[in-house]
């Protein structure tokens, strides 16, 4: 009787024992952060009786401006004397200059019409007759909107920038998906080059290129060109094992198997990084214009500097109408690999190109004859001025003097007042190193220790880099707009998951929002909120909406049906099916519109140095704008840390997913 006793006794015993521990390998999250806890209970008193709290240190920052500045002085001195110039990138900037040059001459070769006509037959052996039709139409419209010169002027510098994106991407894919080690050296590589302001490496092009062309190219060239090397990456290293094994087994040697093998089965990787580059491409063109690019991007640009809403969106609407064209060919070239092919029998294949090139050349030749080489000014259409209209009235109405509401100005400084000033505030006034404790909470709960060791270092590069103040501030406007725009997004994007009207509804508005270039949103922004941090965070949670709004709608469709039936079959309510069923089944993909939502935040916001949202915006705006490479580049690279940073603890991150990376 008493060992009976003694016998459940024990493993009561036992287990009270074991209770917490048995609690922490239930819950790793928690057994993090105790262990983080524990760290930082030793750690931060010797850390704070160094160097005490507050912002960061000056004992702990490096002075770059010096080196920097004479890297600036040296450049400027020897541009038009040293080797390095003259025979290397002269020779470079002088070849684009003549390759930008012939496709426009090309292009005006064909005309208006050759070259519309020669769209709607790309897109028709592509994609359809639907396509066709989009194509002819959108490039008359670019006409008919008095825009075919600078479209054609930035069709042309597109096309240049893209040809040498996907010829630079494809190189470095083939380098990174045939060897593991260049694999691990570009990754970072490519992460910073995709992260860095553009205005950032703006500086330096304009340093060794000048005002132009040649450095609007090449800075295109540095943005796209990750997209293309990623996604070849992908596809090689994602070859069908069991493809390969039977290719080498027939003794087939390096060169065949990357040829007959490897890159056949990476077709859809190639072309979607072709379409991502040429998407990137567009968008960096527009950018570029501030460094003399020309075309569309330069229209918008001047009228940002003057607030002129009606000519940003003349312009603006061409490059939407490029964007929406070259996406849809593009994605359609991806689907049709591997399809049977459709429509009449004497059209396919090299029979159809035939008969385009053939139409393509009547028209050009009819166009020429008839002195059709640009758009007749005659059939234009002048939207500025009713578009401005418009504005005024609005500007007007909304401005001030709204009932309750107060107007767009009251909006923009209750905004800045009650949410961007009390978090610039909280933020500055942490200790530095309680922030790289939180952001080592954040990254490790929901990653690796890599993760959360990789987040603290790019934080304690910000403040050895010496920005930490401005880099508080952009972190405030990127936490605050980011807030606005999930918010936005997730009540928009559930109810066009309820409703596929709604969806449908949608979704040209948002290819319109996603194609958009970044300054056109500034202009009729400036105009209704005036300058400052409001205004900025207001464009970049317009910028940002389309992407959240996308994935959320599409991860919340994507729950198992199978699931969606048993909640319903069991009597929830459909708030209890969004909180209960879709919610937690479609949390990868809610992050991921998370971590998309602080990507794009950020690229606006910084860009918000424009229109005068200061922080590290302005100084990049400044130092491109003064030649300053040190103020630029210092900023641009505490920005690649904050983005960093940010992605790190927005994206979840497993210790399988880190090995297979």
């Amino acid at each position: 009787m008493a060992t009976a006793q003694a016998t459940p006794a024990r493993p009561v015993t036992t287990g009270a024992r074991r209770g917490p521990l048995a609690a922490l390998r239930d819950h790793p999250a928690a057994a993090k952060l105790l262990l983080l806890a524990l760290v930082a209970a030793v750690v931060v008193p010797l850390v704070h009786g160094r160097w005490g709290g507050g912002i960061w240190p000056e004992a702990l920052t490096a002075d770059l401006s010096a080196p920097l500045g004479d890297v600036t002085d040296w450049i400027v001195s020897n541009r038009d004397s040293h080797p390095l110039f003259l025979y290397f990138f002269g020779h470079i900037s002088n070849a684009v200059v003549l390759s930008v040059r012939g496709v426009y001459l090309v292009l005006l070769a064909l005309g208006w019409a050759g070259v519309t006509v020669f769209a709607a037959a790309v897109a028709w052996r592509v994609a359809g007759i639907r396509l066709a039709l989009t194509a002819g139409v959108s490039f008359l419209l670019c006409g008919l909107l008095g825009m075919w010169v600078p479209t054609m002027q930035t069709l042309a510098l597109m096309v240049v920038a893209v040809l040498a994106s996907v010829v630079l991407g494809l190189l470095l894919g083939l380098a990174a998906g045939l060897s593991d080690r260049v694999f691990r050296i570009l990754r970072p590589v490519l992460d910073t080059m995709q992260v860095l302001p553009a205005f950032a490496y703006l500086l330096p092009v304009v340093l060794v290129f000048g005002i132009g062309v040649p450095g609007a190219v090449l800075a295109t060239v540095v943005y796209a060109a990750p997209p293309m090397a990623r996604l070849t990456a992908l596809g090689l290293r994602g070859a069908d094992s069991g493809v390969m094994e039977a290719v080498t087994s027939l003794g087939a040697t390096g060169r065949q198997r990357l040829l007959s093998a490897r890159l056949p089965l990476a077709r859809k990787e190639l072309l979607l990084g072709l379409n991502q580059t040429i998407m990137m491409a567009l968008s960096m063109a527009v950018i570029a214009s501030v460094i003399g690019a020309g075309g569309l991007g330069d229209r918008v640009y001047q009228a940002l500097s003057s607030v002129d809403v009606g000519a940003a969106l003349a312009a603006g609407i061409p490059i939407v109408l490029l964007a929406v064209v070259l996406d849809r060919t593009t994605e359609a070239a991806g689907r049709r690999i591997g399809a049977e092919p459709t429509g009449p029998a004497l059209l396919r294949g090299w029979r159809g190109w035939s008969l385009a090139a053939a139409v393509i050349a009547a028209v050009a030749v009819v166009g020429r004859a008839a002195d059709g080489q640009v758009w007749p000014d005659g059939l234009t259409v002048a939207i500025a001025g009713p578009v401005n209209t418009a504005k005024d009235w609005m500007v007007d109405h909304l401005y001030t003097g709204v009932p309750v509401v107060g107007g767009t100005a009251d909006l923009a400084s209750h905004f800045t007042s009650g949410v961007l000033n009390p978090l610039r505030s909280g933020l500055t006034g942490l200790p530095w190193w309680s922030v790289l404790l939180i952001v080592a909470a954040l990254a490790w709960t929901i990653g690796t220790w890599r993760t959360a060791a990789t987040a603290v270092l790019a934080m304690a590069a910000i403040g050895v880099l010496g920005v930490w103040e401005p880099s508080m501030d952009t972190l405030s406007q990127v936490l605050a707009a980011v807030a606005v725009t999930l918010v936005i997004g997730f009540g928009v994007a559930v109810g066009a998951a309820r409703s596929e009207r709604l969806e449908r509804l949608l979704r040209p508005v948002l290819d319109v929002f996603q194609t958009m270039p970044q300054f056109v949103y500034l202009i009729p922004v400036v105009a209704l909120f005036g300058v400052g941090r409001a205004p900025a965070a207001a464009a970049a949670v317009v910028y940002a909406l389309p992407a959240v709004i996308r994935i959320t709608t599409q991860g919340l469709r994507g729950v198992d049906p199978a699931a969606m039936e048993c909640a319903r079959s069991l009597g929830a309510t459909p708030g209890q099916q969004l909180r209960q069923v879709q919610i937690p089944l479609a949390r990868p993909s809610l992050l991921l519109a998370v971590n998309q939502a602080v990507v794009l935040v950020l690229a606006v916001v910084i860009i918000g140095g424009l229109v005068g949202s200061g922080a590290l915006g302005y100084d990049v705006v400044f130092g491109l704008a003064q030649g300053d490479l040190a103020t630029g580049l210092v900023a641009g690279a505490a920005i690649v840390c904050l983005g960093l940073m940010l992605d790190r603890v927005t994206q979840p991150t497993t210790r399988r997913q880190r090995q297979e990376s």
